[in-house]
This record gives structure tokens, C-alpha cells and sequence, in this order.
């Protein structure tokens, strides 16, 4: 891979995929689009990396949104909370950071980093911590290769910030969560600094271009009047879990987090069926009548309105919205024995044991 920059018009398709490939959560990334144009209007265009090419002493952060995506609905940030997170996280370590990175490759914080990287004139690397989106901040391929997340700096909207140094990576999610909530659910933060090296370990390559390509194909197919489903099914090795009708949802915004359920009757090929959907922040696992998965973390399930073709996350979920959910393999970091527990369903207190998506039925 080679480097490219990002201007205003590419940020469309990376919101656009952001939200497809974040699985539901992540937060909706228009806000985040809105950050990264204005930014890069004024600034100029930002400069993405391969990871390979980043040298092994740099400093690298990853600046992200933290907390329940229904917040974000009513409550915007402000537009400097990264910003002012990552200058206090580079006073903090006594040295200028030298590249960002994008916590999970999903919804408002596949956009933020942009808006950040416009505005300081560093460049973004090509990848990500997850590869979707998933909703604790310890849920990272950097946790697996030992990388701290603290320090962490945690700012708001008020002005309000702290510095966190914690034990383990769990230990900060628990410490910032809490911090979060009192902040109104929803804060900025720069957090899991490391070293150019570490990054080439751990990140998973390449993700920031998968992502404007998915966004690409999904702007392109609806320009010819398709349903981009299939087409995405194709170019990601996915499978179509259900095309279905929301006839119920349950949501609760609770302990900094957004969590529920959907229920959804079958439509086409599915008529006649009922599917169920839980979420937290994201979609976690997705069963038939019986009670059998046909998708579980840490494999993604990404969903389409079934009409216009859009993707949907999770707090836009209504009554009687159809949509199309697909089933996509996650990276082979997450389905070793370290990224079961990590994320796997036992850790969401799901009862189904995690089967490879290519081996469940439908």
C-alpha cells in the first residue's frame, strides 16, 4: 500500500462506510463528517500512511469518542474536545505526537480522527484497533500485544478534562466510563499511546481504505438504483443474515452505554421467519425463532435500510424500519483464543458458545 490524502469530497464515502462497517455503533458518523470537512477546508487535506511505512520511534495516539451513541443524537461536542484531549496527552508524555490513529474502524470515530489530523497537520495511519466497532475501550488488537491505554486524557464539551493512568486496560474502561457518565454520556479522549513499532504489531492494516472503498460502493450502487447489499456481500466474503421488518425495539441508555434489542419479522426470502438482534453500542449477535445464532461478536453484523440502501446503525433502529442485515468474518486477531475472551459472546453474557460465521447456518 502507498500513502493518499483525504480532502473534503472523500469524506462522504468514509462516513458512509464508517457507518456500514461500525457495525451499528461507533456513533453516527455525520457529525463526525461535519468535523472533518470544516477542518480540512481550513486546514488542507490530510495525509494517511501505510503502516509499514511509519518509522519505529514515532509517537502514535489514537484520539475517539467515548460513550453511548444515543447521546450524540442531542448532545454534539463542541469540535475541540480531541483536539484539547490530545495536547494534554502530549504535555503529559513531554513530546509532540507524530501520527493518529482510528480506535475502530466505525461510525464517528472513523471521522473524528480526520477532523484532528486536518487541524494538528499529522498524518492518520492506515488502520485501526478492531477493524468494526465494539463498545469497551480494552476491546482493541493493541490490548492483545500488551499495549497500555493509559495515560488517557478524557475531555467534554464544558471544558472539563482529566488525566487517567490505570493498572489494566479493563481498569480504564471501567475509570473512564464512570467519567463519561458524568459528563452526560458522551466525552472525547487520546489514549493508548505507543510507539511506531507497536503500531506495526498490533493494527490491523489497511482499514481506513476499506472503509472508503465500502463507502465508494455503497454511493455508486445507489446512484444506479440498487439495493448495495449484494454487492457488498461479495466484496467483503459476507453472507445476508435476514432481510426483516422492525416490529419491536427495546433501548436504554444505562452505564454509558447504549444497549437493547430488536425484533424483527421477515421479509422476501425470510417471510415468515422472526429474528432477533442485541445490541450494545453495536450488533453483537443475531438469532433465529429457535434461539440459533446466525451471527456472533466478534464476527460483524452490519445492516442496510432494505429501501434506500443506507447503512443503520443502532439508535437509528425504529418501528417498522426494513433492513437488511450481513454477516461479515472478522480479522484472525479476534478469533484467536486472547480475542474470544476479549470480546467473544460469554463476555456480553450471551449463552451461545462464538462459531466462526462461515459455520453457522442460515
Amino acid at each position: 500500500m502507498t500513502a493518499f490524502t483525504i480532502g473534503e469530497d472523500d469524506m462522504e464515502a468514509i462516513a458512509t462506510g464508517g457507518a456500514f462497517l461500525g457495525t451499528g455503533g461507533g456513533g453516527d458518523p455525520y457529525i463526525g463528517k461535519l468535523m472533518a470537512q470544516s477542518a480540512i477546508s481550513q486546514f488542507g487535506p490530510v495525509k494517511v500512511l501505510p503502516a509499514e511505512s511509519v518509522p519505529d520511534d514515532w509517537l502514535c495516539v489514537p484520539v475517539c469518542m467515548m460513550g453511548a451513541p444515543t447521546v450524540m443524537v442531542e448532545k454534539l461536542p463542541s469540535g475541540d474536545e480531541a483536539g484539547r484531549a490530545l495536547e494534554q496527552l502530549e504535555a503529559f508524555l513531554g513530546r509532540k505526537a507524530d501520527a493518529l490513529i482510528c480506535i475502530e474502524a466505525g461510525g464517528l470515530n472513523s471521522t473524528i480522527p480526520f477532523a484532528v489530523a486536518a487541524a494538528t497537520g499529522l498524518p492518520l495511519i492506515d488502520g485501526d484497533g478492531m477493524g468494526r466497532a465494539f463498545p469497551e475501550l480494552q476491546m482493541v488488537s493493541f490490548t492483545m500485544q500488551g499495549v497500555s491505554a493509559t495515560p488517557m486524557v478524557i475531555a467534554d464539551e464544558k471544558g472539563n478534562s482529566s488525566v487517567i493512568n490505570a493498572v489494566s486496560n479493563l481498569w480504564t474502561e471501567r475509570l473512564a466510563r464512570s467519567q463519561t457518565v458524568e459528563m452526560g454520556g458522551a466525552a472525547l479522549v487520546a489514549l493508548y499511546p505507543m510507539s511506531g513499532a507497536q503500531v506495526k504489531q498490533g493494527i490491523l492494516r489497511n482499514t481506513l481504505s476499506l472503509i472508503r472503498e465500502i463507502g465508494q460502493i455503497i454511493v455508486g450502487e445507489r446512484a444506479e438504483n440498487r439495493n448495495p447489499a449484494d454487492a457488498l456481500v461479495s466484496r467483503l466474503n459476507g453472507k445476508r443474515l435476514l432481510t426483516g421488518r422492525v416490529v419491536d425495539i427495546e433501548r436504554k441508555t444505562e452505564g454509558g452505554f447504549a444497549r437493547g434489542q430488536a425484533i424483527l419479522n421477515g421479509m422476501d426470502e425470510h417471510e415468515g421467519q422472526t429474528f432477533r438482534v442485541n445490541f450494545q453500542n453495536e450488533f453483537l449477535i443475531a438469532l433465529n425463532e429457535a434461539d440459533q445464532p446466525l451471527a456472533v461478536t466478534p464476527d460483524l453484523i452490519c445492516a442496510v435500510d432494505a429501501d434506500g440502501g443506507l447503512p443503520v446503525t443502532t439508535e437509528q433502529l425504529r418501528f417498522g424500519l426494513a433492513v437488511t442485515m450481513i454477516g461479515l468474518p472478522c480479522d484472525p486477531q479476534w478469533r484467536t483464543q486472547a480475542g474470544i475472551d476479549l470480546v467473544g459472546p460469554d463476555y456480553f453474557g450471551y449463552p451461545q458458545a462464538y462459531s466462526p460465521l462461515e459455520q453457522l447456518p442460515l
